[in-house]
């Protein structure tokens, strides 16, 4: 018998924003802070994005309630014929959206679904080439506190000390040296394109696996502008959050020849049941990175970049790689008097939040920032002169300058809401 489906009425739990108000006054109280916070402040983070409303009701559903160890079809549990439904639609867009042969969205986040890759390919011990911490790589590409670091012989690559950018000869000298057993191409804190192509070549060139961690492009990449790993990396790992504008979480592509490999990786060996609201709402964020919408989203999130970019440098802040192609720009505030963890409070107090990131061939901290979320807000080019303006004030030491731009600021963010007033 079909399910019949109605719209959601006030009697519908999950459709009540008072429930929580009601029920526990201290979480809502935790939750409408954190609202407000989001709505009053500049929210730069790179990593960070507003999920659209739909994403939203997905992750608040009832698909939360379901338990759904294993695979549509090849469940653990019974009642799983609807939440088998939600991942292969799941499933389906992730394969059109990048032109992959196969797709797992069950990943709970980007570092789950590196492990998974891990798994898949390699044995503890195995040797891998990938970026080292200090130019840019990511915790999970052999950081002695995490588990790659602890069961992988990790080779770190740099970048250009003169231009910042990825030494391909270096990673080709690496690689021949070592002999890794895979190379993993990804950063999170490199602005430019990574030309997958040239890592290709180089993993064919020593018989290595090619691993993508594509979870800061991979948004741009569906909005087509930014390169698709999926044709030259046998496995890529990517978060469906960041530009990608989906719910917190994880996903990997893959050609079918590893997709068996990649499917027991993730469970049952690295994970557990699927959150089921989780991938629902993944199911949302595809179906919304298919739309022209999205695709001129996309863009304007680079052009935003590049222009921020540009007037940041303006103002007296040394940009690495001397720009950007991407929704991500790294900086160096040192030329304003200041470090990277000390322009990050500076800014804070003012409204305009951010992350620090390590700066190659340099003892300091620098800044990290993206255009995602305020472009999603509808923030453009003039809009991002302005909050490049709203920087170099923060970064003065009398607190005048300060006042006044957090004041800037609070005018700023009403104008363009996340969604709408918060009280």
């Amino acid at each position: 018998m079909p399910v019949v489906v109605t719209a959601p009425s006030a009697s519908t739990p999950w459709a009540d924003p008072d429930a929580l108000l009601r029920q526990d006054p201290e979480m809502a109280e935790v939750v409408l802070g954190e609202a407000h916070r989001q709505s009053d402040s500049l929210q730069l983070i790179a990593a960070e994005n507003f999920t659209s409303p739909a994403v939203l009701a997905a992750l608040g559903s009832p698909l939360a309630n379901k338990y759904a160890e294993g695979y549509p079809g090849a469940r653990h549990h019974g009642g799983c014929e609807l939440v088998d439904a939600a991942e292969r639609i799941a499933v389906g867009r992730a394969q059109t959206l990048f032109g992959a042969e196969h797709a797992n969205v069950q990943p709970h986040s980007g570092s789950s679904a590196v492990l998974a890759a891990y798994a898949a390919l390699l044995r503890p011990g195995d040797t891998v080439l990938a970026m080292g911490l200090p130019y840019g790589g990511h915790l999970t590409h052999g950081a002695p506190v995490n588990f790659s670091g602890r069961w992988f012989d990790f080779v770190g690559y740099g970048v250009d000390a003169g231009t910042g950018l990825i030494d391909y000869a270096q990673v080709r000298r690496l690689a021949r040296a070592h002999r890794p057993k895979a190379i993993v191409c990804g950063s999170i804190s490199y602005p430019r394109h990574i030309d997958y192509e040239a890592f290709r070549v180089i993993a064919d060139g020593v018989g290595a696996y090619l691993i993508a961690d594509a979870a800061h492009p991979i948004g741009l990449v569906a909005g087509g502008a930014a390169p698709n790993p999926v044709p030259y990396a046998d496995i890529v790992c990517a978060t469906t959050h960041k530009v990608l504008r989906g719910p917190r979480g994880g996903m990997i592509l893959c050609g079918a020849e590893y997709a068996e490999r990649v499917d027991r990786a993730v469970f049952p060996f690295t994970q557990g049941g699927a959150q089921m609201h989780t991938i629902a709402a993944k199911a949302v964020g595809f179906g919304e990175a298919a739309t022209p919408g999205f695709t001129a989203y996309a863009h304007q999130v680079v052009a935003n970049a590049r222009v921020l970019a540009d007037a940041l440098a303006a103002e007296g802040l040394r940009i690495t790689t001397d720009g950007t192609d991407t929704h991500l720009i790294t900086a160096d505030p040192a030329p304003l008097g200041v470090d990277g963890r000390t322009a990050r409070g500076r800014l804070a107090a003012a409204g305009i939040v951010l992350d620090t990131c390590a700066l190659p061939y340099t003892e300091g901290r620098g800044i990290r920032l993206g255009t995602a979320a305020t472009t999603t807000q509808g923030m453009r080019e003039a809009e991002m002169t302005r909050i490049a303006a709203l920087f170099a004030s923060a970064l003065r030491e009398d607190a005048e300058g300060a006042r006044g731009a957090r004041a800037e600021v609070r005018e700023l963010v009403r104008r363009f809401p996340p969604y709408g007033t918060v009280s």
